[in-house]
């Protein structure tokens, strides 16, 4: 039930990913959500056993789905560091290619050493006893612990550098992040319980794995999909702020240019009026032109004062944010 939950959990993320992110240039997130996706669907009874047999009856799709979820895992990471700046070296080398490319020529050549048998939904608990079995499995998730770590120090950077709803998604991946760490430990204890013949040692640490394993991917699904939506969220709440602003300023920039007429009131010279951000920054260069222009008689009181530099505070916010974005984007679970 547990898996197809994260499915349906990872599916929902693709589509909103697809969706929300739909003209970036930066992709890794929406590869990830696609392939985990993918990589869970496969591991679904129904849909594996239908393949399986498909395939021969001696469970490579469990290969398939496994190596799915390492890449998507991968692809994870590389979307959590393309939105840092100044990556450490070693977060650099546990999310890199190498370190992927390892960790899956590890697990393939450990899969062909197991000795195979029928199809089986109960992949590790019926061939865990197995030493190639319990290595294939503890391989996908060191190389899991080892990219969740690095996800983690880098969510916890982001959440620092952040403020206001953009809090929320750093949040969510630090601690999806930090229970997918979890879960990795928990895994390889029972691994090794198993190969070791400690079945009551492994069915007790068993307990934690089905609820660890939604949490860690119900928390990661927030983070990822919390990201562009907080976007969008600011980005509407800074729209309506700017409307705000350039209609509370109308009334004092009609002053401003009937006692010093501006670029605005040149025919020639027309600016795009349906744009607020450009409106605004006209608003207050005119008023300001207006104000410290000796030849005319134009006064302002405190209240107007304070109201221009609210709106000069609000353009120079708008475009560090934009600037932020622009940086951030363009930095270049085996089957039991």
């Amino acid at each position: 039930m547990t898996v197809v939950i994260v499915a349906a959990a990872m599916w929902l993320l693709a589509a909103s990913l697809l969706i929300l992110r739909r003209g970036r240039a930066e992709r890794n997130i929406t590869y990830a959500a696609l392939t985990i996706a993918t990589a869970m669907t496969l591991n679904t009874d129904p849909v594996y056993r239908a393949l399986d047999r498909l395939a021969g009856g001696d469970n490579l799709v469990t290969l398939v789905a496994d190596v799915a979820l390492m890449i998507g895992v991968f692809f994870l990471g590389r979307g959590v560091m393309k939105a840092s700046e100044h990556q450490p070296k070693a977060v650099m080398l546990a999310l890199g290619r190498d370190a992927l490319a390892t960790a899956i020529l590890g697990a393939v050549v450990a899969f062909f050493l197991i000795e195979l048998g029928s199809t089986t939904t109960n992949f590790m608990l019926e061939l865990g006893d197995q030493p190639p079995a319990a290595v294939y499995s503890m391989i996908q998730f060191v190389y899991y612990g080892i990219v969740l770590s690095a996800m983690a120090v880098l969510a916890a950077r982001q959440f620092r550098n952040s403020e206001g709803i953009q809090l929320l998604p750093p949040a969510s991946l630090f601690i999806g992040s930090v229970l997918g760490v979890v879960l990795s430990i928990v895994v390889i204890a029972m691994d090794l319980a198993h190969v070791f013949h400690n079945l009551s040692l492994m069915t007790e640490i068993a307990i934690t794995y089905e609820p660890l394993r939604l949490l860690a991917f119900l928390f990661l699904c927030l983070g990822f999909a919390g990201q562009p939506a907080a976007r969008t969220l600011q980005a509407r709440s800074r729209e309506r702020s700017t409307r705000m602003l350039v209609d509370d300023l109308k009334p004092l920039w009609a002053e401003a240019t009937r006692a010093r007429p501006g670029i605005s009131q040149n025919n020639q010279s027309a600016f795009p009026t349906d744009e607020l951000d450009t409106l605004l920054h006209r608003q207050v260069v005119e008023i300001r032109d207006a104000m410290i222009d000796t030849r005319v008689q134009f006064r302002v009181g405190e209240r107007d004062k304070e109201l221009v530099e609210r709106a000069e505070r609000h353009l120079v916010g708008g475009r560090a944010a934009d600037s932020a974005t622009a940086d951030s984007t363009g930095e270049g679970q085996s089957r039991r």
